[in-house]
């Protein structure tokens, strides 16, 4: 089919998702083909993948062993139900999942995104309490500006307004404690938005625990809320809490995880062991929709019983534990266990902070914030006061146009543009990618709106 048709075709039939349609009318991209870190369009334009394909890509678009094993695969079988029966793949990848984390988890639950692997964390944490008798235990709590997927209970637990307000009445209700940015906080002071923010936490465990299930957090970095990165010991805090106060802790690692923080789960960073674990994104490499939840011996031990109790939990998906995915996540382990991935990536990390240093000095860059791969670039009118530019003016998302016509692609988020490519990145491919944003960034920072007739 030519590029016309196709171009045509996805104006009249395509709805986008986090995707205003006039917006995509007005400046559309049909990606045909990749091959390592570009991206190829229908009219033969190439661009530097700089978000990897939403933060899934891990080691490069049409990698030889990751296509092979979806082909040894596809000779076998490519899909059988997981609802009572078990298949090979699943199974080893469950092993091999078990022996990346953290060591109290134990057992996982497959699915197929991260918004479900939350969703499941979610009613698996609920059921847990009320399995254990602990009927009263039916509430969550989340950091203010969460993010933990689009369906209803992981909106329940997020705290974004622009995503969620227009679904306030579908949600439950859940405790928020803020979280703790020097940015936010009226001191500019991070250790004391970390102490407030944890008097806060401790406080209300304090007042209401007999009635918390748990609390739902991104690990060390806030994604989708602008890239905000926990400081130093927050965290582990957090889990001496839910110790203290009998509250199963769960931490999302589906935008942290698998090298994207320079470590292979961001809990690392601080030895901290969930109760809860929910995984995704770069689970396969960025190939196929597999997620997980992990969770410890002791949750799955209140489910187990015979069938007249009703402690079985009913939960599961058409697609769960899919042969082909579990094949490409495990083609993916192996190359993160022979090429020492993670190593690499807390390698080149150390090189985007020299890049992204220079791009925070830009008269209009209000804040870098980094950890590992995972970077976010505040654009602020002004500097010094940190004065945003009018929200109409979407300075942050024509940046990132400009950045497309320049070869690399991306998505702000609000104010924030991101920058996150995959972790086999060359050196010189990270060069081009920030000088491409430094670029963009100049060039759009100061140049008028033009107003719509």
């Amino acid at each position: 089919m030519d590029a016309t048709r196709l171009y045509e075709i996805s104006q009249k039939h395509m709805w986008l998702p986090f995707t205003q349609m006039k917006d995509y009318e007005e400046a559309p991209l049909i990606i045909e083909s990749g091959e390592g870190i570009v991206l190829r369009d229908i009219y033969g334009n190439e661009y530097l993948d700089g978000y990897s394909s939403l933060w899934l890509n891990v080691h490069g678009h049409r990698r030889p062993e990751i296509n092979q094993a979806i082909k040894e695969q596809l000779e076998k079988i490519a899909h059988s139900t997981l609802l009572g029966a078990a298949n090979v793949p699943s199974i080893q990848l469950a092993e091999k999942l078990i022996e990346i984390s953290p060591d109290n988890l134990t057992r996982v639950f497959y699915s197929d995104s991260g918004a479900e692997s939350v969703e499941i964390a979610i009613k698996m944490a609920y059921q847990y309490w009320q399995n254990k008798g602990k009927e009263k235990k039916t509430k969550f709590v989340t950091l203010a500006n969460g993010y933990h997927g689009d369906t209803v209970g992981a909106i329940s637990v997020g705290s974004i307004d622009i995503y969620h307000r227009v679904y306030s009445a579908l949600m439950f209700d859940s405790f928020a404690v803020p979280f703790p940015s020097a940015s936010w906080h009226p001191s500019g002071d991070g250790q004391t938005a970390k102490e407030e923010s944890l008097a806060a936490m401790q406080t209300l465990f304090k007042e209401s625990h007999n009635e918390i299930a748990g609390l739902v957090v991104e690990s060390m970095v806030q994604g989708a809320g602008g890239m905000h990165i926990m400081p130093p010991g927050y965290l582990k805090e957090l889990e001496r809490l839910c110790r203290a106060f009998n509250i199963l802790l769960i931490v999302d690692e589906v935008a942290t995880g698998f090298g994207r923080t320079g470590k292979m789960f961001a809990v690392e960073h601080e030895d901290v062991a969930p109760d809860i674990m929910t995984v995704a994104k770069g689970i396969t490499g960025g190939y196929l929709p597999i997620a997980a939840t992990l969770t410890t011996e002791e949750v799955y031990a209140a489910f187990y019983g015979d069938y007249a109790e009703m402690k079985t939990f009913f939960h599961g998906h058409s697609y769960t534990g899919n042969q082909l995915g579990c094949a490409a996540a495990l083609a993916n382990l192996d190359i993160f266990e022979k090429e020492e991935v993670v190593k690499q990536a807390a390698e080149k990390a150390e090189y985007i902070a020299k890049l992204l240093a220079e791009i925070a000095e830009l008269p209009h860059v209000g804040e870098v914030r980094q950890l590992g791969f995972m970077c976010g670039i505040e654009v602020v009118k002004d500097r010094t006061t940190k004065e945003p530019f009018p929200s109409e003016e979407r300075v942050a998302y024509r940046a990132t146009l400009r950045m497309r016509e320049l070869g690399m692609l991306t998505r702000p988020l609000g104010d924030v543009i991101v920058f996150m490519p995959p972790l086999v990145s060359s050196y010189e491919q990270l060069t081009r990618m920030a000088g491409i944003m430094k670029q963009a960034m100049l060039e759009i920072a100061d140049s008028p709106v033009v107003a719509e007739q």
